[in-house]
């Protein structure tokens, strides 16, 4: 069985419906990480076979559990989960939002050659970021504590928003610190196809 098939299998597994076109973006993504992962350090795994399930496969795990059309991924550094997301959900309008520079060049190079036209790149921090769009879902991958992305992102959710971020181990004391002003909605644990680590999605609104 090819890489395409095994991507496109195990992302059946995880609800999420390719097509070979789609696939294949996904794998130009990798190639686009690897060649700039040379002189940047965009992302410490290096083995392909681990970007797809560390990266692309953790990502996708993600997309039945966004809700759009106006999505915002939150210190997006090499576009995770922003740019799986925005490949799989073609009909959803991604926002990544990443500060560092370098970072933020390889987002709008990859944009650019995998020819996203629903996806935006932002070169801001999200505590000075002023923007009129209000997002349907606000997403992190390892961008803070629940209670400071909260806190930070909170802001920019639209009414009925949503919350989403992604971590290791269930973070009962990051939620027992969360502020009063939001709630948890739902803590999922999420199964990654060939990822031998513990995930979950916690879910947030407004209070």
């Amino acid at each position: 069985m090819s890489g395409a098939q095994e991507l496109g299998r195990a992302a059946a597994a995880l609800d999420v419906a390719l097509v070979a076109a789609q696939v294949a973006t996904l794998e130009r993504y990798l190639d686009l990480l690897e060649k700039w992962n040379r002189v940047y350090n965009l992302t410490a795994i290096r083995e392909r076979s681990r970007m797809v399930t560390h990266h692309l496969l953790d990502s996708l795990a993600v997309l039945p559990h966004v809700h759009g059309p106006r999505v915002l991924d939150v210190g997006s550094g090499a576009g995770l989960p922003g740019i799986p997301i925005a490949i799989a959900g073609p009909a959803l309008h991604v926002a990544l939002l990443e500060s560092n520079h370098k970072k933020s060049a390889f987002l709008t190079q990859a944009v650019a050659e995998l020819q996203l036209a629903n996806v935006q790149v932002v070169t801001e921090r999200i505590e000075s970021w002023q923007t009129e769009t209000r997002f349907d879902t606000i997403v992190s991958r390892a961008f803070a504590e629940l209670g400071e992305f909260a806190s930070l992102a909170g802001r920019l959710l639209a009414p009925q928003g949503v919350l989403a971020a992604m971590k290791g181990v269930h973070p009962f004391e990051e939620i027992e610190r969360l502020p009063k002003a939001f709630r948890v909605q739902e803590v999922v644990r999420l199964r990654v196809p060939g990822l031998d680590a513990e995930r979950h999605l916690v879910l947030m609104g407004a209070a």
